[in-house]
């Protein structure tokens, strides 16, 4: 999915952190049952300073032990964006249960990241 968020409202790191909450990011091209390439956990930065703090994020998630495993998640410059096909245009709406392992974990909440 393709993501607008206003900085001054939700932080970069606020939206990270939301991302690695409702998915297992340390499974491999998967979600749930589905399986293959197209089903990967990743983030593509539009610059540096996202980059960096995608990697910062990622790092206190593995340190934090809220997932059984590492973060795999691919983190990669932004490219080309296209839109899937109609089908799976408005998903949830139309399949309200269609996906069971993306929704919020309440005892979820990353550690704050200590100052240095």
């Amino acid at each position: 999915i393709e993501i607008w968020f206003d900085n001054e409202k939700l932080s970069y790191r606020k939206l990270l952190e939301y991302f690695f909450q409702i998915h297992d990011p340390t499974t491999l091209n998967r979600q749930g049952n589905d399986r293959g390439a197209s089903y990967r956990s990743g983030i593509y930065y539009v610059d540096e300073a996202q980059h960096q703090e995608a990697l910062r994020t990622i790092q206190d998630v593995n340190n934090s032990g809220l997932w059984p495993g590492k973060v795999v998640t691919e983190v990669k410059p932004v490219g080309d964006f296209w839109e899937a096909e109609p089908e799976h245009q408005d998903y949830l709406v139309r399949y309200p249960y269609g996906y069971t392992c993306h929704y919020p974990r309440k005892d979820w909440v990353l550690p704050v990241r200590e100052k240095v």
